[in-house]
């Protein structure tokens, strides 16, 4: 449904950083719920959410209806233990780090943002090293990278079983109506003004027309 836009390589130089060449992989996000699963946009509707303090999510949900909540991570599970949100997103690995399958019965496989992040130096800080040992860093940084989403891509297939032992229900949804509910509430039309054209046809590369 969205994908968050990275920080391109000449924004990073513009506030001092250097951004390395492999993104790492977090994850593709999913809802998981205690109450009922979501199967449309309309299962959305009034649900108390929890989402990272982040004007991205938050007007993602809100374009679809959710009520949402931004919580730290550190107090989602007692927010969830308490019914103080019916429910939450992250990828399947957080949810099983986290044990959120003891305090949610259903998690549905919406795929709704994926996440990567970068690894970044000051630039300043990082032009004063020698060049030998920059080639060195930035090699092993790189070559982690494409490790690490590897091992994530494992992790991916094996956990949705693992959470199925564990209690979790499991359902896979349609994507196309949530991308036109989203459409709707204007969320791609917000975020392509603040992204700004650049980002956005990048992202279109891979989503397809989203505004």
């Amino acid at each position: 449904m969205a994908i968050s836009v990275p920080m391109s390589a000449s924004r990073s130089a513009l506030i001092g950083l250097v951004a390395f060449d492999k993104m790492w992989d977090n994850g593709f996000r999913q809802i998981t719920t205690s109450n009922k699963p979501i199967n449309e946009p309309s299962d959305l509707k009034g649900l108390k959410l929890r989402v990272p303090v982040s004007p991205l999510f938050t007007s993602m949900f809100r374009a679809l209806g959710t009520a949402p909540t931004a919580i730290n991570f550190v107090e989602v599970y007692t927010a969830l233990q308490t019914k103080l949100v019916d429910g939450q997103e992250n990828p399947l690995a957080l949810i099983e780090a986290a044990k959120f399958y003891e305090v949610q019965k259903y998690c549905s496989l919406t795929g709704h943002m994926w996440e990567g992040f970068w690894m970044v130096a000051n630039r300043k800080n990082w032009e004063q090293l020698p060049q030998d040992l920059r080639d060195t860093t930035a090699r092993l940084l790189n070559a982690g990278a494409v490790k690490q989403r590897d091992d994530m891509a494992k992790l991916n297939t094996t956990l949705e079983a693992q959470l199925k032992e564990k209690g979790l229900v499991f359902n896979t949804v349609d994507k196309k109506p949530f991308q036109q509910a989203l459409k709707a509430g204007g969320f791609y039309g917000e975020w392509r003004q603040k992204y700004g054209e650049e980002p956005w046809k990048i992202l279109e590369r891979y989503s397809g027309n989203l505004s």
